[in-house]
């Protein structure tokens, strides 16, 4: 049975890029955990207002795990403890009374942070504008469907392409690496008949812009696999590598 909690919050403030930022504590009485984390922020900024104080600025879009704009580092765990979890699909049943929640924005050069837990993404757009695309002719909708793919490729592209890029495997990772997203993005393109035209020319261009855009590189700590809502594999890095030698050797 769900009851109202007393939690306290330490949540990251900064005022803009160039800020230093720090962490400010709140209380908040009488969260019920029926509400989700989205809605616990929400009480929170409706008791800043009313307190004449400035409310705390945080992403969000769909509320349902599909956007990938909610990320937030709770308690040093992007998104939070449930594991294939998004910010916004946590409830706060997985707190108890007078817990102490640590809330931080994602950390990364390739993120830098707009205001408080909001950070720009537009880094992940411009590896996608690389190559995250297919430039032949792929007909209509039956056309594709009339394309013979076998089922061990579909069934792996599809678990590639359900990636949401909201950036959870870069905060995770000591490297900040953004090569989870990056080798995703790739594979569901790579793996189906359309992507095989610009196949390695598209790895070889992602990749490029990925490190230009001052993301680390992987070394395998698979701390992204374990963060990403949404369970994407680290062989997709792998997968990602190999087309990216055969790119740079053509």
């Amino acid at each position: 049975m769900s009851k109202d909690i007393n939690i306290t919050l330490h949540v990251w403030r900064q005022k803009n890029k160039s800020d230093k930022g720090k962490f400010e504590t709140y209380k908040l009485a009488g969260v019920s955990q029926d509400s989700s984390f989205l809605e616990m922020l929400d009480q929170l900024n409706e008791q800043l207002s009313d307190e004449g104080k400035e409310p705390v600025t945080f992403d969000h879009d769909c509320r349902e795990g599909i956007c990938g704009s909610c990320g937030m580092v709770v308690n040093g765990v992007p998104h939070g403890p449930r594991k294939l979890t998004t910010t916004c699909q946590l409830h706060m049943r997985e707190y108890n009374d007078g817990a102490e929640l640590w809330l931080e924005p994602w950390r990364a050069t390739g993120f830098p942070v707009l205001k408080d837990l909001m950070v720009d993404r537009s880094a992940f757009d411009r590896i996608i504008s690389a190559g995250g695309y297919v430039s032949v002719n792929t007909g209509s909708a039956q056309d594709a469907n009339a394309t013979p793919i076998n089922k061990k490729d579909a069934d792996l592209a599809f678990d590639a392409a359900t990636c949401i890029g909201c950036g959870a495997c870069v905060a995770a990772c000591p490297n900040a690496s953004a090569m989870l997203f990056t080798s995703a993005k790739i594979t569901h393109l790579g793996l189906l008949p359309q992507g095989q035209v610009e196949r390695n020319e598209r790895a070889v261009n992602m990749v490029n812009q990925m490190e230009s855009e001052g993301f680390g590189g992987c070394t395998n700590h698979g701390e992204c696999e374990a963060a990403c809502p949404k369970g994407i594999r680290m062989d997709f890095i792998a997968r990602m590598n190999r087309d990216f030698i055969a790119g740079s050797l053509a």
